[in-house]
């Protein structure tokens, strides 16, 4: 498998991503449009994301931050958090369990 094989889907409006799924894992690779936002949200999967590149801001419960290209956030399990890419960026999450609605 490669990564450029991949289809890119978008998942959410200025988030477009590529998939790879394990039995307990995914991980996910996106390709993010300045301004696209996440929104407030929370979920079962503990979440680690990497700014390959580009300026993210990220509120991981009450806090915000702006992350760059290197920085690394955990997201534990039904935490709140959400987030607005500030230029255009490369984020790369590993989600687990596996996501099975980005299947």
């Amino acid at each position: 498998m490669n990564l450029r094989s991949i289809e890119e889907k978008e998942f959410f409006p200025g988030f477009k991503g590529k998939f790879v799924h394990g039995k307990s894992i995914s991980w996910a690779f996106w390709d993010v449009k300045k301004g696209a936002k996440v929104d407030l949200h929370k979920h079962y999967h503990e979440q680690i994301m990497h700014v390959i590149d580009g300026e993210f801001e990220f509120t991981l419960s009450d806090e915000t931050k702006i992350y760059r290209s290197g920085d690394i956030v955990l997201i534990p399990s039904n935490i709140e958090h959400s987030g607005t890419a500030l230029t255009d960026c490369k984020l790369m999450d590993v989600f687990s369990p596996a996501r099975e609605e980005y299947k």
